[in-house]
């Protein structure tokens, strides 16, 4: 497949780009899941309001924090300001979006929201809230790989273009830092340089040099899907739930197994590897998630109250 998609759905004036889309959809159906369970737990909907909320502060804060400190501390610590501002300043001033988010620091935010979100809302333990966030959680997963696939970022190490699943990564940044658009095509823009190649004859050994890579996005938002099913159908059709910390144990068992297997093929996002070594940035960081996840398997019990 060779990928080269639009940024997304023009009406005009304005763009509803995919990426962005992809958060709407999986805090959209994430509310609706929890709706679900608080409907079934008997719980007032009005705090489900707040639990949206906090939940989606602390996704998007977490996320970006976590990028800036696990994968780019060295680029931020002398642009701080670009931390929480959608601008660089240099060397010429640009919007840019938040272009890094890791969902390492995202899982930190929400765990912490959740602990002040028992306290001072819902008023039951912690884990009781996380032992039903984590399964709409697990379904936002899948949307947000979904949205790293059409952003073409976060994809896989090069493989043969033989194989039925290898990806072209058009708007690969690896491939475009070494190549100078402006000199090749009169541009600066990946999208219009595509264009320019696509279309002239003379460009094509430039397109032929595009390497093919395992589309590790889509390996990950696979094995997601398998994640929210199994936590699902845990909670609906058996009494997992009854013990506290259970079905948080196997979210974190289950979803960063999958990353941390994932990042086998998965390109190198630099961070923290590079003083550890061995394994990458976002295998180090799903290890304690892991264990975490194993110890609440031995932990978990039911309510004092229930027993």
């Amino acid at each position: 497949m060779i990928w080269n998609p639009s940024e997304g759905i023009s009406i005009g004036f304005f763009t509803i780009r995919f990426y962005s889309l992809m958060f709407v959809i999986a805090f959209g159906l994430g509310w609706y899941i929890m709706k679900r369970i608080f409907e079934r737990e008997k719980e007032p909907i009005e705090k489900l309001d707040t639990l949206f909320i906090w939940t989606v502060i602390a996704t998007l804060l977490g996320a970006r924090l976590g990028h800036v400190f696990f994968y780019d501390w060295e680029y931020y610590r002398n642009h701080l300001e670009e931390i929480l501002l959608p601008f660089r300043f240099e060397p010429k001033f640009e919007f840019t979006g938040f272009q890094g988010l890791a969902s390492h620091g995202a899982a930190v935010a929400i765990i912490i929201t959740m602990y002040y979100y028992s306290k001072k809302v819902i008023q039951k333990p912690m884990l009781w809230v996380l032992d039903r966030v984590v399964i709409p959680v697990a379904s936002g997963a899948v949307f947000v790989r979904i949205g790293n696939f059409f952003n073409s970022e976060i994809y896989g190490h090069i493989t043969s273009g033989d194989h039925f699943y290898a990806v072209k990564f058009v708007r690969e940044d690896e491939f475009w830092r070494t190549h100078d658009l402006k000199q090749i095509t009169h541009t600066t823009n990946v999208k219009d340089a595509y264009n320019l190649i696509q279309n002239d004859p003379k460009y094509a050994d430039i397109l032929n040099q595009i390497p093919y890579r395992h589309p590790a996005q889509l390996y990950e938002a696979f094995a997601y899907v398998f994640v929210f099913l199994i936590l699902f159908f845990l909670y609906w059709k058996t009494k997992t739930a009854e013990k506290q910390g259970l079905l948080f144990g196997y979210f974190l068992i289950l979803l960063w197994s999958v990353r941390f297997v994932v990042e086998y093929v998965k390109q190198s996002q630099g961070g923290i590897e590079k003083t550890f070594g061995l394994l990458s940035t976002g295998q180090w960081l799903s290890i304690p998630f892991i264990l975490i996840g194993i110890y609440y398997l031995f932990v978990a019990e039911k309510p004092v109250e229930e027993i």
